[in-house]
């Protein structure tokens, strides 16, 4: 029997957002507040914290949860995945959901879940429809692309594609950040040199593409609010319903 793990990535020192992990979100930490909905959702044999911080290990170990610690140097979320996955079978299928999607439904987690149902799928995320405008030019709302099969094509902060002659009937995708990969691919894609896209969008699923994994995309009606900044948290501490 497969197993399937969810892995949190958290961070303490953001740029953008310093302690974000541990940030209040109605008087409940973000971190915690993503871990009980991944868990929860009973899809995963374990749902695994890894961080370099030992605040954060302190409070994931008093909700309960599997915590590995990993090297504060290492460059990414991807990276500190591996280092759990290093303890995880060889087999087993892994999904990174982000530490700052506290609204992460079990819908979306199922969805990234199921595109394993087909044995040539290498790695999984989800999309789902722009309807709005800001967010197609917002560059933080990263947009993609697939072929006729649901592989993406391409990544970017741009909006894509182009409508050159206006036609207007064009469909825009958003891509949500959670992914998911068997096991021998994650541990490939971190030992992969970053490509050239890579740098330029700061975009990491695409140093996949560049190297030739493909990237099975599903659609979701997910539209969860991430947290990057202070002002991302009180936009959604507004709208936030806690599951019970």
């Amino acid at each position: 029997m497969v197993k399937h793990y969810a892995v949190i990535p958290a961070r303490y020192d953001s740029s953008r957002f310093p302690g974000k992990p541990l940030a209040l979100l109605h008087g409940k930490p973000i971190l915690r507040h993503v871990y009980e909905r991944v868990k929860g959702s009973n899809l995963f044999d374990d749902v695994i914290i890894a961080t370099d911080d030992l605040r954060i290990s302190s409070m994931a170990q008093d909700i309960g949860a599997t915590v590995v610690l990993t090297d504060s140097n290492l460059p990414s979320g991807t990276d500190r995945i591996s280092v759990v996955a290093e303890l995880l079978e060889e087999d087993s299928i892994i999904l990174n959901v982000q530490g700052d999607e506290p609204q992460i439904s079990n819908e979306a987690l199922s969805q990234v879940l199921s595109a394993f149902a087909e044995p040539d799928t290498q790695m999984a995320s989800l999309m789902t429809p722009i309807s709005e405008l800001d967010q197609l030019n917002d560059p933080n709302i990263v947009k993609v692309v697939c072929d006729a099969q649901g592989y993406a094509m391409y990544f970017s902060r741009s909006p894509i594609p182009y409508d050159r002659d206006q036609i207007g009937t064009c469909t825009y995708y958003r891509h949500i950040g959670v992914y998911g990969f068997r096991h021998a691919v994650l541990m490939e894609f971190v030992k992969l040199p970053q490509g050239q896209y890579e740098v330029i969008e700061k975009l990491e699923q695409l140093r996949a593409l560049e190297h030739g994994i493909r990237i099975r995309m599903m659609m979701t009606d997910y539209q969860g609010i991430g947290i990057d900044t202070p002002a991302d948290l009180e936009r959604l501490a507004k709208v936030f319903v806690e599951e019970q």
